[in-house]
């Protein structure tokens, strides 16, 4: 491999000994054991320090060194490869290096500072930016999809620019936030990871065991993941550019539902005739008479008519089927009805572009570092989209050799429009669009059309006519989601939200004597939020109020200070010590104007002002959020083979009441670099490092929610109504409590960091253990006080797995890179204590959930399934009897009332944790000859969950009301003729 000058070199320290012999001269070559390249500007240093002079080998890798009669050893070093020790002997000498592809020996981001992997006793897993180059994602925390061990990204919806939901070893509480704190270039950062051009991250690192958050304190409970941006180096300036082009599409199928209209209507008429036949006992031809009086056209089923019959026929037979002579299509003589696939119309192939440019470079005093982006996300449902630009632009100035100041300012603007009502994670909300493109039944039109069957234009904004199922659009009224049509609502009406965010750090850093610094860091936060909202006055719900106009204008700011002074010191070569204290504050306040009005002039200027109708406006400063933070860490290690952290912080938070604010936290780890005693020697051309690491301490959580209520947790809180100048007496609608405190979290870690074989194989595993105490709670109370609960704390839960990492590199030439990695996590939960209130024998039972010490907290009890009586086609289900037997029954209806009732709800079972076995990730990557390729994957396995779409979709027919979809299964049901299934009548 050909190496340049330009590289850094290092100078090691070694024991001395005294030669006979006069000064003499040494040559050789230094070659790369990879592919025999000359290692040019490799140094070659005699030691003792002193014993001769240090040279660099030369373009052919070649070098000539004076050695002293006291030198020991020749140390050939060289930045990225191993450092190599080789006695003064004969010349010429034949010296191979080999990479350093450790990564335990890289130096990475933990709290209030860095340190070198081989040296961390934490437990912590870094993301470097080659790696979030390869990830075309919005967020750049969706890049830890896969790629760090008990790491868990969670979507919610598929809106574009949604960012994720992290979690880190689990859920840590049952009611108060498991989100993990997020750093930015350690200050806490206030704003969305959307804000954050991928781009610009230089690298993430995820901190998971107290040893590496319990500087935290207050916030590192459930994890940190510290974002650290790129930065300027010396050197002429470097301009680079990239253009990245793709597609978003829906990866996951649709479910299998009836996409015929004549099979659906047929499984239609089949359950209206089941009610008449069996809920009324009538004989199967008073049966077919009822529904014919009731449904003499498919119209009065589902509101529509969509099929032509001939005059003075049925569009079913006695038989159940369709009349063979009834036509897809009708026409009313205005309008023309036929079915649409509102699945093929709402979803799309959305267009991806991203723009990069970055300038860095600097002197020796001065660095720099500025960038530029622009992102557009078309998301997979139309008309949803996704728009940022940003910029940002560091500096670092060595204004003195005892001074260092810098700064980091981003602005970002973004805008976002969002499918329907912005209600995506309401399962059965009409503005939900997967939600209406699985239960549409096959029946429906989502466009009006003429009498030709010709889809008509709306004159007012030049697209499609949309249906909305309402006599305002056609002629008849669908009976599911009537005055819904949220494709139409994309196009009509509006949902934006617009941000414009500043995110800046500022420090000064100062070296008043040889190895004590002393930083002060300023961190400073402002986004200014609009929402708009327009509902436009035509169409659906909102044509009853002619249109309206909701606008919220929100202003958030943060400011963050750190006042930290570190020592370290080496004393006789192998006593390493670091020494660290600091304060910290931190102030977050929210402020919030909204406005509404209704009857708009202009359809298409979504402002308050543009509407006549009940104006209302109102403004609060609805958060106001403050800690306190006194920090402490002591680091030491003895020859690089022994290591001990201790750190402290004492934290307090606005959230609890005066006496109750303060907490102290702590952690002690401990590491063992087995690799480097004595007895590993024979084996230290395969053992590179084999570090035995172990941990405990404390964190706390004060994070209830992001509830307005919860940033005052402790106080009572009211709303306080009146007119014409009285005021009406304050009504409670918050229970605070002035006893609650910090929720506290307990971890223990142990395992090992390793690499093998030249740095070819490297990796952790570890255990862990983190149980919660105090946690907080909202216990519910009884409605006759006037409020439905208030927070406490109370019980205790515990979360525990293992967790493994692997790296491979297959090849590491100059002109081929190829490595393989791969994580594993497998997390379980166990909940230790509940609530004394809520608990009887140990359980406490939510709902359908299930809370049982001794047991995860993830688990669902729900009734027991027992098949389908094969003469009535009925469902059965297991219940208790008055006998203590367990009998199969069918009366779930009245599930309420009555005994027998009342024994299948006590049989009901737990269906199993929800929580999958393992979950992880893998990953390639290999770069040829300048061209590089990547594949990443995420997986897990285990776990059970509810399908609530899939429960809707196999409904009887009329209870959930006519035009709702079935599932194909229910292509299954019982029927006389097909008796032995699953899937009832």
């Amino acid at each position: 491999m050909k190496k340049f000058l330009f590289f850094l070199l290092s100078v090691v320290m070694c024991s001395a000994a005294s030669f006979a012999q006069d000064e003499r001269v040494i040559t050789g070559t230094v070659v790369s054991g990879e592919d025999g390249e000359p290692m040019v500007g490799a140094t070659v240093t005699p030691h003792p320090k002193g014993a001769g002079t240090v040279t660099a080998t030369d373009i052919d890798g070649k070098f000539s060194v004076t050695v002293k009669p006291n030198c020991t050893e020749l140390q050939v070093t060289f930045v990225g490869m191993k450092t190599v020790t080789v006695a003064p002997g004969t010349s010429p000498l034949v010296i191979t290096m080999y990479p350093a592809e450790n990564r335990l020996d890289e130096v990475i981001a933990v709290a209030y500072g860095t340190a070198k992997r081989s040296e961390y006793t934490g437990s912590a897993s870094v993301v470097k930016a080659d790696q979030i180059a390869d990830a075309l994602v919005s967020s750049v925390t969706s890049v830890l999809t896969g790629k760090v061990s008990g790491v868990q990204t969670l979507s919610s919806n598929g809106a574009p620019g949604e960012s994720p939901t992290l979690r880190i070893r689990g859920v840590g509480s049952l009611n108060a936030s498991s989100n993990p704190l997020i750093v930015l270039d350690g200050v806490p950062f206030s704003g969305t990871l959307a804000d954050i051009a991928p781009s610009d991250v230089e690298s993430m690192t995820v901190l998971k065991d107290a040893a590496s958050t319990a500087l935290y304190g207050a916030r590192g409970a459930n994890g940190v993941v510290l974002i650290t941006t790129k930065r300027g180096a010396s050197g002429e300036a470097q301009v680079t550019f990239d253009a990245r082009w793709g597609s978003n599409s829906r990866a996951l199928p649709n479910y299998n539902v009836i996409k015929s209209p004549e099979q659906y209507s047929e499984l239609l008429y089949e359950a209206y005739y089941n009610q008449y036949f069996y809920d009324t006992a009538a004989t199967a031809g008073n049966a077919y008479s009822s529904w014919l009086q009731a449904n003499n056209t498919a119209s009065a089923a589902t509101g529509y008519q969509i099929f032509t019959v001939p005059q003075g026929e049925y569009l079913f037979g006695r038989n159940g089927k369709l009349n063979p002579n009834a036509t897809l299509g009708y026409s009313d003589g205005t309008y023309y009805y036929t079915p649409d696939d509102w699945a093929k119309h709402t979803f799309a192939h959305g267009f991806r572009q991203e723009y990069n440019l970055g300038i860095q470079g600097g002197s020796d005093r001065i660095k720099y570092f500025v960038s530029a982006s622009y992102l557009g996300n078309e998301g997979i449902i139309v008309n949803s989209n996704f728009n940022r630009f940003s910029t940002r632009s560091t500096v670092d100035y060595q204004a003195k050799s005892w001074l260092k100041i810098g700064t980091s300012m981003n602005y970002t603007y973004s805008s976002a429009n969002t499918p329907g009502d912005n209600d995506l994670d309401a399962s059965t909300s009409s503005g939900n669009a997967f939600y209406i493109a699985n239960q549409m039944a096959p029946v429906y039109p989502m466009f009006v059309r003429d009498a030709e069957g010709n889809i008509m234009y709306d004159t007012n904004y030049g697209y499609p006519l949309y249906d909305y199922g309402d006599k305002k659009s056609t002629n008849f009224t669908r009976n599911f989601m009537s005055m819904a049509n949220p494709i139409g609502a994309l196009y009509y009406d509006q949902s934006k939200y617009l941000t414009d965010v500043f995110d800046g750090k500022w420090y000064a850093t100062i070296t008043p004597v040889n190895g004590l610094t002393i930083t002060g860091n300023a961190g400073y936060y402002l986004s200014q939020l609009r929402f708009k909202n327009l509902s436009n006055p035509f169409y659906g719900q909102s044509a009853s109020y002619k249109g309206g106009a909701y606008e919220v204008s929100q202003r958030m700011r943060s400011i963050n200070f750190q006042a930290l002074a570190s020592y370290n010191h080496t004393f006789n070569d192998i006593h390493n010590m670091d020494l660290m204290v600091g304060y910290e504050t931190y102030n977050l306040q929210r402020e919030s104007v909204t406005a509404v009005g209704y009857n708009l002039y202009d359809p298409n200027a979504c402002y308050v002002d543009n509407t006549i109708d009940q104006r209302m406006g109102y403004s609060s400063r609805d958060i106001t959020y403050t800690t306190r933070g006194i920090l402490a860490r002591a680091k030491y290690n003895y020859a690089q083979r022994y290591f001990g952290h201790v750190s402290y912080r004492r934290d307090a938070s606005s959230r609890f009441a005066p006496g109750h604010r303060w907490g102290n936290f702590f952690s002690v780890s401990a590491a063992w670099d087995i690799a480097k005693e004595s007895f590993m020697e024979s084996a230290s051309t395969v053992v590179d490092q084999l570090k035995f690491k172990a941990s405990f301490g404390q964190n706390g959580n004060d994070n209830l929610g992001s509830a307005t209520a919860y940033y005052y947790a402790w106080q009572d809180q009211y709303k306080i109504t009146g007119s014409n100048g009285v005021w009406s007496d304050a009504t409670l609608y918050y229970k605070g409590n002035r006893d609650i405190t910090w929720e506290k979290s307990n971890a223990f870690n142990v395992g090992f960091d390793f690499s093998f074989l030249q740095g070819k194989l490297d990796g952790s595993i570890e255990y862990y253990q983190r149980q919660v105490s105090d946690m907080l709670f909202f216990l519910p109370t009884a409605p006759s006080l006037g409020y439905s609960s208030y927070p406490a704390n109370v019980g205790s839960m515990r979360n525990y797995g293992v967790e493994l990492e692997l790296n491979y590199t297959v090849f590491n030439t100059k002109d081929l890179t190829w490595t393989i990695n791969a994580n594993l996590t497998s997390g379980n939960n166990k909940i230790i204590s509940l609530p004394k209130e809520l608990v009887t024998d140990k359980k406490w039972i939510s709902g359908s959930r299930l809370y049982q010490e001794g047991h995860s907290m993830y688990n669902i009890l729900l009734v027991e399934y027992a098949g389908v009586s094969e003469e009535t086609g009925e469902a059965l289900y297991w219940a208790k009897m008055a006998d203590g037997s367990r009998q199969k029954v069918t009366n779930w209806q009245d599930c309420y009332s009555g005994n027998e009732a009342k024994g299948i709800l006590e049989s009901r079972i737990e269906t199993g944790n929800l929580m999958p076995k393992i979950y992880g990730g893998f990953g390639t990557t290999l770069n040829a000859y300048g061209v590089d390729f990547s594949m990443s994957f995420a997986y897990q396995a285990g776990g059970q969950i509810i399908d609530y779409t899939y429960q809707a979709l196999m409904h009887n027919g009329n209870e959930y009301g006519a035009g709702q979809n079935f599932h194909a299964d229910m292509l299954n049901r019982w029927t006389p003729e097909n008796t032995k299934t699953n899937v009832p009548r």
